[in-house]
């Protein structure tokens, strides 16, 4: 019966995610006519992008500090409410600055999903099973993402962007119930010794944790890569290989499915595995993969139109080992912050790495795709940037990601370095305070 509810509650979980990254993710599947609609920019559409960032970011910590004390499981059907309710009113933005408010909307919703998601998975798994479970909740990301570009392309091809907005929205319908049908666990249930009340503090005591300014560090990286090819893949392979709106949206897809999927389960897999052995395993084979997946990710922007083909497959590969992060990455933040801030935890990771990072991969993509689209236009001695010089200049402007990825790998290996330390100080903190809880003067 326990493990019915365990699988039932990691299903439902996930199917947050998923629509979560699906309403995320719709503006990019729909950038191209956005753009001409409202005669955009690509530093516009990044915008677009950056601004959903700030919000979230910014409302997040309090979010991440309501999770670790109020209802989970309300706060997550309240944000999603509240974000699909936004998301299908952009379809209805008659300006770009409407269009732009309704994603800051959107924000304010989503940034519940990661720290009551995680902190509610850390009390239903123990350690030992969490990389795999965080790598399932994860899985979100490149299903929703594939999702939205599978639908939402074709449908706006067919009846408009703006209808593809309604319909992100629509699946909420059946996932509200699901999600306040759901039974939550107590804090601190999947824990060897039981969660003192005594662990309670500062939500800032995390930040005295060395290794999670590493895990913040290396999130800056990952996720300017994950939001400039979220905002970006859809336009640059209709510029470059000349797909339509629906097709882009179709090889897109394919991208973040097949690629997203593998890395991620491969990754949860030897995640927890390689921990069994080696403490700061999940660290290091995390740095491992980032590395591997630089030339990937190098070759699959710059080969030329007509290697379609090629270009897809070496950006899946690439695609996956950045999607191998989170199952890794996130289940080593659960080793070394104690279960009563884990919420916390994560709302202060996603601030600061979407404030320093995530943040700024679309605005800056976007914006140096503009200055190498003006380079080539005024090398080629023309006056007006034609859609071949745009396809050039963000050609060269994704070419900044695979530079990303080794520096990725380069931080990820730091924190390999002093993981062990922090998890042995966690270790010694839960014994005190469960010393401290059962003690007479306690009682």
């Amino acid at each position: 019966m326990r493990e019915r509810g365990l699988v039932l509650s990691l299903l439902v979980l996930v199917g947050v995610n998923i629509l979560n990254f699906y309403d995320r993710q719709a503006p990019g599947a729909l950038a191209e006519p956005m753009r001409r609609e409202f005669g955009l920019t690509d530093a516009d559409l990044g915008l677009m992008g950056s601004a959903f960032i700030w919000l979230y970011a910014l409302v997040g910590v309090p979010l991440g500090y309501l999770a670790d004390r109020w209802s989970r499981k309300k706060l997550l059907a309240l944000g999603i409410f509240v974000w699909t309710s936004l998301t299908a009113m952009g379809g209805f933005a008659s300006s770009f600055s409407m269009l732009l408010v309704s994603r800051l909307g959107v924000g304010v919703g989503e940034a519940v999903a990661a720290p009551a998601g995680t902190s509610w998975l850390g009390d239903l798994f123990v350690s030992g099973q969490r990389a795999r479970a965080l790598s399932l909740f994860m899985l979100g990301v490149p299903i929703g993402q594939a999702l939205s570009m599978f639908f939402s392309g074709p449908i706006a091809q067919a009846y408009g962007w703006r209808s593809a907005m309604v319909f992100a929205a629509l699946p909420a319908i059946l996932l509200l119930p699901a999600v306040l049908m759901l039974r939550e666990p107590k804090r601190g249930s999947s824990e060897a010794r039981p969660l003192a009340h005594a662990q309670e503090g500062s939500m800032w005591e995390v930040l005295r944790i060395p290794t999670l300014w590493w895990i913040i560090a290396s999130g800056v990286f990952l996720n300017f890569n994950m939001y400039a090819i979220g905002s970006f893949l859809p336009a640059f392979l209709s510029r470059i290989h000349g797909l339509s709106v629906a097709k882009a949206g179709l090889a897109s897809g394919s991208v973040y499915l097949i690629g997203g999927v593998t890395g991620g389960l491969l990754a949860g897999m030897a995640g927890d595995r390689i921990v069994r052995g080696h403490r700061n395993g999940r660290m290091l084979l995390a740095a491992a993969i980032a590395l591997a997946g630089a030339p990937m990710s190098w070759a699959g922007i710059i080969l030329p139109a007509g290697s379609l083909l090629a270009a897809v497959v070496l950006l899946a590969c690439s695609y996956a080992t950045m999607n191998s992060y989170y199952g890794l990455v996130y289940s080593s933040i659960q080793d070394i912050v104690p279960p009563a801030k884990r919420g916390t935890a994560m709302a202060i990771y996603f601030m600061l790495m979407y404030l320093c990072g995530a943040s700024m991969g679309p605005f800056l993509t976007g914006h140096l795709s503009d200055t190498m689209a003006r380079r080539a236009a005024t090398a080629a001695g023309s006056n007006v940037i034609t859609e071949v010089f745009r396809a050039t200049g963000l050609q060269q402007a994704m070419v900044i990601i695979p530079v990303l990825s080794i520096v990725l790998a380069l931080v990820l290996w730091a924190g390999s370095r002093t993981i062990v330390r922090d998890m042995d100080r966690r270790e010694v903190g839960l014994q005190a305070a469960a010393a401290a809880a059962t003690s007479p003067a306690a009682s």
